[in-house]
């Protein structure tokens, strides 16, 4: 099988993302709408432009150097068929990311870890999550570098390995749009032989690089 979580995807994600945001209000800053999609405000603005020249955005000028954007019939009609497509590439991802998370658990529990940090805060450490209180695995902490919250889904979040307060025993990547560079990081910091990476993420190729060093 293919990587699911390929470029294409995401982009798609990302559109979507932004075609909704606008669709909910008239005016909405650059910023704001990044700070909505948790993605770096130079991206926003590359979306914006492509969106707008394939006709599925209009701007236009407000007071105080300000822009409104406004969907085009063919950007809502490209919202709906965005949305579909995710709901069906959704309950495919759900299903894979919890079979390859008990998967993960699984591991973890064979090699004696029970105190797991997630690398990435995505839907895929949400499934993470759920799935570790019947793998009877505890999450300590959640490592984002792009995330201001403290919490996620009631854990605890880190902006590094090192800043995690509680113990843990090993590292699961859950980071859906930088996988490679989480897996890198995690591995940097806390070694090969404590780096899980669930089945979907197309880390394969790493993780036995690292067992052979």
């Amino acid at each position: 099988m293919g990587r699911l979580l390929d470029a294409k995807h995401e982009n798609e994600r990302i559109v979507l993302g932004l075609l909704n945001t606008l669709a909910s209000a008239d005016v909405r800053s650059q910023r704001y709408i990044a700070a909505e999609l948790g993605i770096a405000l130079g991206l926003v603005n590359a979306y914006l432009k492509r969106c707008i020249r394939k006709g599925l955005v209009k701007v236009h000028g407000v007071p105080a150097r300000r822009y409104a954007y406004y969907l085009t019939p063919q950007g809502l009609a490209e919202k709906s068929r965005l949305t579909v497509q995710y709901l069906s590439n959704s309950f495919s991802f759900f299903r894979l990311a919890k079979r390859d998370c008990a998967r993960a658990f699984e591991a973890a529990n064979a090699l004696g870890f029970s105190r797991l940090v997630l690398a990435g805060q995505s839907d895929l450490a949400e499934i993470a999550i759920l799935c570790a209180v019947e793998a009877g695995v505890t999450i300590v902490a959640v490592v984002d570098t792009c995330s201001a919250e403290t919490k996620f889904l009631g854990v605890d979040r880190a902006g590094s390995f090192a800043d995690v307060q509680a113990g843990f025993d090993a590292v699961l990547i859950t980071d859906v749009t930088r996988a490679a560079q989480s897996f890198e990081a995690a591995v940097a910091a806390c070694g090969a032989e404590r780096v899980l990476a669930p089945a979907l993420l197309g880390l394969g190729h790493l993780t036995q690089r690292e067992g052979a060093a």
